[in-house]
Parts: C-alpha cells; sequence; structure tokens
C-alpha cells in the first residue's frame, strides 16, 4: 500500500510540473510584450463599390456579367472575375497589464497576411472543395495604443478561374466556406506577432446589379 501512495503521490507531482510548464508556455509564447487583436473582420464584394468597413458573411460572385466599358454592353456582356477584399480593425493589448504605458517601440508593423479555407462538412481538400491558400502582402503600422484597418485579399480573382469556384458558374449551389486570416509582424524591436481570424464566404454566380 505504502509503494502505491509513493506512486501516486509521484504521478501527481509529474501532473502539476507538467500543467504549470503547460501555462508558463502560454503565458509566454512569443516575446513581443504585446497581443495582436483583431477587433473585426469584414468582406467587400469586387464587383461592388469599396466599403470602408466590410460586411459579414462577405458574398462573392463567381463571375460577374459586366455591361458597360469598353465593347461590353447590354446586349453584349462580358464575363469578369473579380477578387473580394477585406478589411480588419487590429489593436494591441498587453501581456502585462502592470507595466508602463506603452511606447513606439511597442508599435507593430504587419506585413503579411496568409488567407485558407475550412468547410463545415469536413471537405478540405484544397483545389478540389477548397480554393488553393495563399499569402499577400500588405503593410500597415498598428499603434500602440488605438487601431488601424488593414485591407487585404481574401478571394483572389485566379481563384474563380480555378476549381471548386468554376464549377459554380453553371449551378444555382451556394457553397459557404470559412476564410482563415493570420496577420503576421514584428514590433519595432524585432519580436514575431501574429493573429488569427475567421470571415465566413458565401460563393455563388448570384444575380449581376
Amino acid at each position: 500500500m505504502k509503494n502505491i501512495r509513493t506512486v501516486i503521490r509521484s504521478l501527481t507531482a509529474v501532473a502539476l510540473v507538467a500543467s504549470a510548464t503547460s501555462c508558463g508556455n502560454v503565458v509566454r509564447d512569443g516575446r513581443s510584450p504585446s497581443f495582436l487583436v483583431i477587433q473585426k473582420i469584414g468582406g467587400v464584394q469586387g464587383s461592388t463599390s469599396s466599403s470602408t468597413t466590410g460586411v459579414v458573411p462577405l458574398t462573392s460572385d463567381v463571375i460577374t456579367m459586366v455591361t458597360s466599358g469598353g465593347t461590353c454592353t447590354t446586349a453584349s456582356p462580358c464575363p469578369t472575375f473579380f477578387n473580394d477584399t477585406g478589411i480588419a480593425t487590429l489593436s494591441l493589448a498587453a501581456k502585462d497589464v502592470t507595466a508602463a504605458a506603452p511606447t513606439s517601440n511597442n508599435q507593430v508593423t504587419i506585413t503579411r497576411v496568409h488567407v485558407s479555407f475550412t468547410r463545415t462538412d469536413g471537405l478540405n481538400r484544397e483545389g478540389i472543395d477548397v480554393p488553393y491558400s495563399f499569402d499577400t502582402a500588405s503593410t500597415v503600422t498598428v499603434p500602440p495604443t488605438g487601431s488601424v484597418d488593414v485591407p487585404f485579399d481574401v478571394v483572389r480573382n485566379t481563384a474563380k478561374l480555378e476549381e471548386p469556384l468554376l464549377d459554380l458558374r453553371s449551378n444555382l449551389i451556394i457553397v459557404s466556406m470559412m476564410a482563415n486570416i493570420t496577420f503576421y509582424g514584428t514590433d519595432q524591436v524585432g519580436n514575431a506577432i501574429n493573429a488569427t481570424g475567421t470571415l465566413q464566404v458565401n460563393f455563388g454566380n448570384f444575380v449581376d446589379k
């Protein structure tokens, strides 16, 4: 019985050490003194006029028949493929709330945005079930206090020329996906920082306005 109690105490001690180590890693994850916070993400359909805030969910038209401009007319419309953009509002939050007020060293410059797609039905093969993931450049600096809007591409126009979006031109199916958007940057002393948000995107061949 004594041996059993000794084993139990040993296992408990190991579990406590593992738990403390895990929590510590979460707290210390990344060397930047700040968290990157995504306050909101909205989408802007490429065939519509630009928006300063974006909408949720994003309606992505896989093909748009343009009836004006160049050789495009109502009688002979031009099939066109627009990229859809997004707008995210980013801010910073201090990891240590008792620390001194943030300075210009704490501001973060975003330089890269990664976009990938998933579906709730588990069909997530790129180029078959969902568009290919991609990286895009978008440079903006998040101030130590306050917030800033970051524009970026959500759906590339080239994705509308590939499966699975290509197949949506000829049917009335609307497919909903989640765009997983990760912002990458560094603070002014070189510490890497990132944050991921999600935007619902509904793909289909919608009625052109």
